[in-house]
């Protein structure tokens, strides 16, 4: 990718991100002109300014602290610490109703998910685009030395469940997933239940923890499988056994030494398996158009880097290339949404492995967001995606959390019930100390997703794979 094209996708990175807290924030400040109370301030980011400008009355800022935003209202609760000292004594305003401070803080989320039904109506028209291991739970490869190998699973069994909890995908866009009930499992034991050849039958496998760092997220539970997927070539090294074989860019390889396979991973294994063992050739399936042959290959070390073991010189993988779109309605695409949060929050709080650890911030958003666009069709699964972020920020701002908008609710109904409001100072005091914790779990979380995306970006440079040329 190019200088420029890194530039670009990062401008789409920041106006995407920078509209989902704008379009939140100007639900509150919309509510709050309507309902007649004072607005200092609508800013973007935190921290001190880097850009302000005021205009009627308001001034909008952009922060230095890429995380959220807020508008800065006196009457609702003070945050000097975070927004700064008001240009108005507060006891100098007017007092503002329950009723009033509800229907500003919840318009912030209703903004957010009217958001996210915009988007969702989009999606429903252009399209989301599907493969289709999406929906399929049929394993491609299991680790020979993992739990899912020594329970007795085989590349090509169909998953049906996971401790009795039955599975239609297998990468968790939900939590009907395979994935996803492996990570949410609590017993010693996960019962796998599978079907091959036309035969039900039950794995016990016990999970594997990778081990981690003190600076990773701590690794969720795993049985070391992985989805069935088309083992299509797409690049191949020069003078490698590969090409010298006649091997080309679009062949699909459907067996290996006459075994069928079902994922690439069954290649690029059984090549890592010669790194200590002696050197064997490898017989590949290959299927050219209407055509399939056979071609029996004997990897070799390449030239470069010095520390690979033997190649046959496929270097990459096409992948599934059938796309298909598909078109969920937008009360389906916010049912999901919504349930992912719902599921995320269940796990949580019960006997599973996950904590907030595993959670995400704006790291992780932003780099989800800059993947998605480098994809060629990245901008459908960027809509789509961009509605499920919007639901989760609705949702998670209803919760009763002081600063949060869910906090503000709470504490008016409270307000209502008691009629009168709780004591400004005490008020301040929450709403600094809450807005401070939550600063430093968002600083904690940025702390996981940025290792995650340096390391993954260190893994995914490309080291140039030499073959010295035939003799």
């Amino acid at each position: 990718m190019t200088i420029l094209r890194y530039v670009f996708v990062a401008l789409e990175v920041v106006l995407l991100f920078n509209l989902l807290i704008g379009v939140h924030e100007l639900g509150h400040f919309l509510a709050a002109r309507w309902r007649g109370l004072k607005v200092e301030r609508f800013a973007i980011w935190f921290g001190k300014p880097i850009w302000k400008r005021k205009v009627g009355g308001v001034e909008y800022a952009l922060g230095w602290i890429p995380a959220g935003g807020y508008v800065s209202l006196p009457q609702m609760a003070t945050m000097e610490t975070i927004e700064g000292k008001g240009e108005t004594p507060v006891a100098s305003l007017p007092p503002v109703s329950p009723l009033d401070k509800i229907i500003v803080a919840f318009a912030g989320p209703l903004f957010s998910f009217l958001l996210a039904f915009v988007f969702a109506v989009v999606v429903w028209q252009v399209g989301k685009p599907s493969i289709e291991s999406d929906n399929s739970t049929v394993v491609g490869w299991v680790d020979p030395t993992g739990p899912a190998a020594k329970a007795g699973l085989l590349p090509g069994d169909t998953i049906l469940a996971v401790d009795g909890q039955p599975v239609h995908h297998f990468a968790p866009t939900s939590s009907d997933s395979v994935t996803w009930r492996i990570v949410t499992s609590t017993g010693t034991n996960i019962a796998i239940k599978y079907l091959r050849a036309g035969q039900e039958a039950t794995a016990y496998a016990v999970p594997f923890h990778r081990a981690t760092k003190w600076y990773q997220r701590k690794a969720l539970r795993q049985i070391l499988i992985t989805s069935a997927a088309r083992s299509s070539i797409f690049e191949i090294a020069t003078n490698s056994p590969a090409a010298l074989a006649g091997l080309k860019t679009g062949d699909e390889v459907v067996a290996l030494n006459g075994a069928k396979i079902y994922s690439p991973f069954a290649v690029d294994s059984a090549q890592e398996a010669m790194s200590n063992s002696i050197i064997k050739p490898i017989t590949l399936t290959v299927r050219r158009g209407g055509e399939q042959f056979d071609r029996t290959l004997l990897p070799v070390k390449p030239a470069q880097p010095a520390e690979s073991y033997p190649l046959l010189g496929i270097l990459s993988w096409q992948g599934d290339t059938n796309i298909t779109l598909l078109h969920p309605s937008p009360l389906e695409q916010i049912q999901v949404s919504a349930g992912q949060i719902v599921n995320t929050f269940g796990a949580l709080f019960s006997k599973s492995e996950i904590g907030v650890q595993q959670l995400g911030g704006a790291v992780m958003i932003i780099r989800v967001y800059s993947n998605l666009f480098q994809d060629e069709d990245g901008w459908r699964r960027v809509l789509w995606f961009s509605v499920i972020l919007n639901v989760n920020l609705a949702l998670l701002n209803l919760l009763p959390l002081p600063v949060l908008d869910g906090g503000h609710i709470t504490l008016s109904l409270i307000e209502w019930i008691r009629r009168r409001p709780v004591s400004g100072k005490i008020l301040e005091w929450i709403q600094t100390g809450f807005a401070a914790l939550l600063i430093t779990f968002m600083i904690y979380i940025a702390f996981f997703d940025t290792g995650d995306w340096v390391r993954s970006a260190h893994a995914d440079r490309e080291v140039p794979v030499v073959f010295s040329a035939p003799k």
